[in-house]
C-alpha cells in the first residue's frame, strides 16, 4: 500500500492522519486538497466534500480517531468521541461510515472546533 498521509487543519488545530487501502480512501485522496467549512455533532465534525462513494464495508460504530465517508451527505467525517446516536460509550454515526483512514495522535483536539471553522485537508508529507 501506498503511504498516504494527509494533513487535516482547522482553527490552530492541526493533525495528521493515515488513509488506508480502500476505494474510498482512493477517491478522497485523488480530489485532494479540499477546503469546507464544518459542522459539529457531539464530537465529531464532518462535511461536504465533492467524492461520491457508495456504502464500503460500512460500519455502524467506529472507533476514537476514525475518519468516516457518510454518503447520504457525500460528508468526510472526524470521530473523537460520543455523538447524539451513541450508545453508552460506543462511537456511532448518523448512520453507517466507511472508515477511510484514522488521525495520527489525539483526536480529542477537535473537541475546540466550532461549526463553521475553516478546514483544509491537504496531501501531507
Amino acid at each position: 500500500m501506498l503511504d498516504k498521509k494527509i494533513t487535516i487543519a482547522v482553527k490552530d488545530v492541526k493533525m495528521s492522519a493515515e488513509l488506508n487501502d480502500s476505494e474510498t480512501a482512493q477517491k478522497i485522496w485523488d480530489t485532494l486538497p479540499i477546503e469546507g467549512r464544518v459542522n459539529t455533532w457531539g464530537d465529531e465534525i464532518y462535511f461536504s466534500i465533492s467524492v461520491n462513494v457508495g456504502l464500503e464495508n460500512a460500519k455502524a460504530v467506529v472507533s476514537e480517531g476514525d475518519l468516516g465517508y457518510w454518503p447520504p451527505g457525500n460528508a468526510f467525517c472526524i470521530f473523537f468521541g460520543l455523538t447524539p446516536a451513541s450508545q453508552g460509550d460506543e462511537i456511532r454515526p448518523a448512520s453507517p461510515v466507511n472508515v477511510f483512514g484514522k488521525i495520527i495522535g489525539d483526536p480529542k483536539v477537535f473537541k475546540k472546533v466550532s461549526s463553521g471553522a475553516k478546514i483544509i485537508i491537504e496531501k501531507g508529507e
